[in-house]
């Protein structure tokens, strides 16, 4: 048997006036993004915003549906939007923003489990890491340089 350690890295800011100007821009773009999304049922709103490197701001937002498993993450709207209307350029940074209709939000709030093997998957195929800022409506703000900081012991197509 052998005990390894695994870490991740992140910096994590007390407030927004803190990030370079394009990060302060990236988070409006998804304060933007978020006040579109559709969430009556948990009430709970959630904004991406990725930077591709064309400069080309991608936005997505949460959609639910009363038939809850058939919602979808604003992540993974925002990825797939990418994909499909820029499909060989390269992601420079995403940023998510939370908010809640019901509570203030009041701490960073990271991709689900199922954003993470999404935004790890781009990544891997455009072999070059991307920036993931993220917060809640509040507070302190994570950033990552990869999505490997946020899914370690991933999987990927070398398994298959």
């Amino acid at each position: 048997m052998k005990k390894i350690n695994i870490s991740s890295e992140a910096i994590i800011y007390d407030n927004f006036s803190e990030l370079n100007i394009e990060d302060q821009k990236l988070i409006e773009e998804a304060n933007i993004a978020k006040s579109k999304s559709y969430a009556p049922y948990s009430k709970f709103n959630v904004g991406a915003a990725l930077l591709l490197e064309n400069g080309v701001v991608i936005h997505g937002n949460n959609q639910e549906n009363a038939a809850y498993p058939s919602g979808m993450c604003a992540e993974r709207v925002a990825i797939w939007k990418a994909g499909s209307e820029y499909p060989n350029m390269k992601i420079k940074k995403l940023a998510i923003v939370a908010s809640s209709e019901n509570t203030k939000v009041d701490q960073p709030v990271g991709p689900c489990g199922a954003c993470r093997q999404t935004l790890l998957e781009y990544e891997i195929n455009q072999k070059a890491p991307y920036e993931v800022i993220f917060m809640g409506e509040i507070g302190k703000i994570v950033k990552t340089e990869s999505l490997v900081s946020l899914l370690p012991f991933s999987f990927d197509s070398s398994y298959l």
